[in-house]
């Protein structure tokens, strides 16, 4: 049961990086590609119907992870509980960036929130990007299972590391760089015209500074925490994750030469689950290594919830999937086709 729990929580954290994604993509994107409030307003409603739907996805996740894997939620959410913070803060504000921008018809209105909705979302991605490089690397997690994190020390990766350090802010860069082409490949998607054209070219110069981050974090994976290949190691099969990752990337860069630019944005999604399944199959059983001593790290069987509720439990998540995939199929069905500006986001 951990196995399987361990993976469900795997897919959800992927289904939101993968839904959400193009949404903070597409607001990272928004005052370079919205070169008018036409293009601006299209961009917003090319998101506007189902960026609140997929950001269900990340409290599903969190519900899940405290049902499944409650030490490891209470500790990490406390030791994490300024970037936490921090993170309802900026999709509080992201959400009203979008939300407000077209309540009054003026200028200065519409400028105000179109900026605190890209500023939003371009820390959102930072911080979900630095998150993620944090467990890779791992916390000072001690024999307690508690452990603080300043933003910052000396930016140096250590035993008593900063949330912030050379290391997570390459996993910062590559969020960044992956989530801007993906919402690019989006915006191409759903767009038409000269912003369509704008967004195809985006994810181009995308496609190679992602191409270029992907091999800098793997170095410096391997560098920051061996561990990582451990698995990889005693089952040579998973090296198939990382050539499914190029072969991602190459079927990106194909389909949007071909202007296929569904079949681009699907290797786009592709991209991102193969690097966070690589990511889980490296640390696996581990669930949160401690840069102090590896013995204290958190592992699915320290972490894991009693069986009789993991296994009814397991019976009601089926059915909420059931649900949540039926809710997402007709939604996204009805939002088909290309978002034309004509409404008042």
């Amino acid at each position: 049961m951990g196995f399987i729990w361990f993976w469900i929580v795997a897919v959800m954290i992927a289904a939101y990086v993968v839904f959400d994604g193009f949404d903070l993509g597409a607001g990272m994107l928004y005052p370079i590609l919205g070169r008018s409030d036409k293009d601006r307003s299209t961009i917003i409603q090319a998101i506007g119907p189902v960026w609140d739907g997929n950001e269900v996805w990340l409290l599903a996740g969190g519900g899940t992870l405290f049902f499944a894997f409650p030490l490891l939620y209470a500790s990490s959410f406390s030791g994490f509980y300024l970037p936490l913070t921090i993170v309802l803060w900026l999709l509080v504000l992201r959400a009203l960036g979008i939300e407000l921008r077209g309540h009054i018809a003026n200028d200065l209105w519409r400028t105000f929130f179109g900026a605190i909705f890209a500023f939003a979302s371009l820390l959102l991605t930072v911080f979900f990007g630095a998150a993620l490089a944090n467990v890779i690397r791992g916390v000072p997690l001690g024999p307690d299972h508690y452990f603080f994190l300043p933003l910052w020390t000396n930016w140096q990766v250590g035993p008593q590391p900063g949330i912030l350090d050379w290391y997570t802010v390459i996993g910062g860069l590559v969020a960044v760089v992956a989530l801007s082409t993906h919402g690019a490949l989006w915006l191409w998607l759903k767009t038409s015209d000269e912003l369509s054209e704008r967004a195809r070219r985006a994810a181009g110069y995308g496609w190679a500074a992602l191409c270029l981050m992907t091999l800098v974090s793997l170095i410096a994976t391997i560098a920051v925490q061996p561990m990582a290949l451990k698995n990889y190691g005693r089952y040579p099969i998973l090296y198939l994750i990382p050539l499914a990752v190029v072969a991602s990337l190459l079927a990106l860069q194909l389909f949007r030469n071909a202007g296929k630019a569904l079949y681009a944005f699907l290797a786009s999604c592709a991209y991102l689950v193969f690097m966070l399944v690589g990511a889980a199959a490296g640390l696996y059983p581990v669930l949160l290594p401690s840069s102090l001593n590896l013995q204290d790290s958190l592992t699915v069987a320290d972490s894991l919830t009693g069986s009789y509720a993991l296994h009814v439990g397991l019976i009601w998540w089926g059915f909420g999937m059931l649900l949540a995939v039926g809710y997402f199929v007709t939604a996204y069905w009805l939002f088909r086709g290309k978002a034309e500006g004509h409404y008042h986001f």
